[in-house]
């Protein structure tokens, strides 16, 4: 047995066991404080109690006494058995004094006791002063016997005692118990992990605890699918770029093999079509090196003060030719400069991003609607049109990288375009988002925030052009 499992007890493991000692500690060092706590109590109780009873009798006594010296005019001839027999009654030895000290009775040495057996007294008398009308002409000295205040604490240590013991047994178990639940959940999800980590990617911490306990047992399993939903999108990223370069590279291939053997003539048209393949292997390149780049750009960005009504309109005026050659209507609604904070150039990539799938997507006749408003503190610009739509099933990937739909895989394209619109506007505190329903069309929505200007910023955005126009027809 190794040397770390031997600090194990009950099974509990390492940190079980740690803590169910500290939980032990704890209960022990509770008991003890508060059973010193109770016996000094008790004692002091006692004594104070004690303490009154004692000059309650002795002042009793010293009443009865002075009963006695007025009815018999002085202490000669005064009957003092009655003063007597109240401190016989309480077991106590009573010595009556006059004015000057000197002893007028006293119970003696071996009264004062039922059976006239002597008993260890205390060491300090019980004094209460004897007064006749106002003049004090005695006193009375009462000595009790100390065995009933240590046969209290007697009493009170065996009740202590098992009390301490019953807490202790209870504490133990409860401290076990709690151990138990802290310590089982935490085992079961260092199992899952370790199953995880072996290559079960099915393992999970299959727990029900209360607490942080749950909600570490939640963030697990959440991280666990996260891993996986990596692995699946890295072996489909493999997969998609395997699939979008060897079209092209077959084609590519299949064509210069053709060239070297001499099957086939270097006519324009056979390089034309090999130089399209080139530029849709370097087009999916291109893409993918751009993901990447916006990717880890975020601290890089060189955001500055950008008219976002001003980069849409400019986006529009450069694909102005693509959308006309796709046959597209187009209106354009932006009223005023929209400020915001942002890397003009990340910007113009993805509006121009959205403006070029519309173009690729939509079929000829369809309207392109392009707004920018505000929202509270956002800037909203909508780019919706009334094309084909997408399936209510392949909505929630379409910000997916590599990802195309069941139509898309009939158009050229990398997949890639909207994932780093995505992107893109996250890096700038943004969002975006999509609806669609098939058939009537799909609405891109980007919101980003709204830039606190200065007044000179305000002055020249105000000074920028801007145009609002009514659908047009771009079609050639």
């Amino acid at each position: 047995m190794t040397g770390p499992s031997r600090m194990t007890v009950f099974g509990l493991g390492r940190l079980g066991t740690r803590l169910l000692l500290a939980f032990a500690l704890v209960a022990v060092s509770s008991v003890l404080v508060l059973t010193g706590a109770s016996l000094i109590g008790v004692d002091r109780g006692v004594q104070a109690g004690q303490q009154a009873d004692q000059q309650r009798v002795a002042d009793t006594t010293a009443v009865a006494a002075a009963a006695a010296f007025e009815a018999a005019g002085g202490w000669m001839g005064a009957d003092l058995s009655r003063a007597i027999s109240i401190g016989d009654a309480a077991s106590a030895r009573v010595t009556i004094l006059d004015a000057t000290g000197s002893t007028v009775v006293s119970t003696g040495l071996g009264m004062g006791s039922a059976n006239g057996m002597g008993m260890a007294m205390n060491s300090e008398a019980v004094v209460a002063p004897i007064v006749v009308r106002g003049e004090q002409v005695g006193s009375v000295k009462a000595m009790f016997p100390a065995m009933a205040a240590s046969h209290v604490l007697d009493i009170a240590w065996t009740w202590i005692g098992l009390a301490a013991i019953v807490a202790l047994v209870v504490a133990f178990v409860v401290s076990w118990v709690v151990t138990r639940l802290l310590v089982g959940p935490i085992r079961t999800m260092t199992e899952a992990a370790h199953q995880f980590t072996a290559g079960d990617r099915q393992s999970r911490a299959r727990v029900q605890a209360p607490g942080e306990l749950g909600d570490l047992a939640v963030a697990f399993n959440g991280m666990a699918d996260e891993v996986v939903r990596s692995d699946r999108d890295r072996r489909n990223l493999t997969a998609d770029v395997a699939h979008e370069l060897r079209t092209p590279l077959a084609a590519l291939q299949a064509g210069l093999e053709e060239l070297r053997d001499g099957l086939a003539e270097p006519t324009p048209e056979t390089l034309a079509g090999l130089h399209d393949q080139s530029l849709r292997l370097g087009r999916v390149v291109a893409d993918l090196a751009e993901l990447s780049a916006v990717e880890t750009a975020g601290p890089s960005l060189e955001v500055a003060t950008v008219d976002l009504a001003q980069v849409a309109l400019d986006e529009l005026s450069l694909h102005e030719p693509q959308l006309r050659a796709a046959g597209l209507h187009t209106a354009v609604n932006i009223a005023g400069p929209m400020i915001v904070r942002a890397d003009s150039d990340r910007l113009h990539q993805a509006i121009g991003n959205l403006l070029a799938n519309a173009a690729r997507y939509c079929s000829p006749g369809d309207t392109l609607t392009v707004t920018l408003t505000e929202e509270y503190d956002r800037t909203v610009l909508e780019i919706a049109d009334n094309g084909p739509g997408i399936p209510a099933s392949e909505l929630p990937h379409i910000f997916e990288r590599l990802w195309r739909g069941r139509a898309a895989r009939q158009i050229p394209g990398s997949g890639i375009g909207l994932a780093l619109v995505r992107e893109i506007i996250t890096r700038h505190g943004g969002t975006v988002e999509a609806t669609s329903s098939e058939g009537t069309g799909t609405r891109l929505t980007i919101r980003l925030p709204i830039a606190e200007v200065t007044g000179t910023e305000e002055s020249e955005s105000r000074a920028t052009p801007h145009r609002s126009t009514n659908p047009v027809d771009l079609r050639p």
